[in-house]
């Protein structure tokens, strides 16, 4: 840090900033009817948004087809024809 002594102070500064324009010409802002708000969601905001409004799980009907699964009783051929033919239609 140098300093120079007291004959290198600057007198009374103005409030403004020093980059600010200074002409003096007709203004040139909006009316508060033409103001307009704008909103972006991101992808990621989106899907937080789906997954929020997604059904909650039902603990009970999870513990219970675990049970089956574990007892070997869940897979039925119903179900198994079930399954495979909505499969089929999903690739299909």
């Amino acid at each position: 840090m140098h300093v120079y002594g007291p004959s290198h102070l600057h007198g009374a500064q103005a409030i403004s900033s020093p980059h600010s324009s200074r002409l003096s010409g007709p203004s040139t802002t909006r009316s508060a009817g033409s103001i307009q708000d704008e909103l972006d969601i991101s992808d990621a905001g989106r899907l937080v948004d789906q997954v929020r409004e997604m059904p909650e799980m039902r603990m009970d009907r999870i513990r219970q087809i675990r049970a089956e699964i574990a007892a070997g009783t869940y897979e039925t051929d119903t179900k198994l024809e079930t399954a495979l033919g909505r499969m089929l239609d999903e690739i299909g």
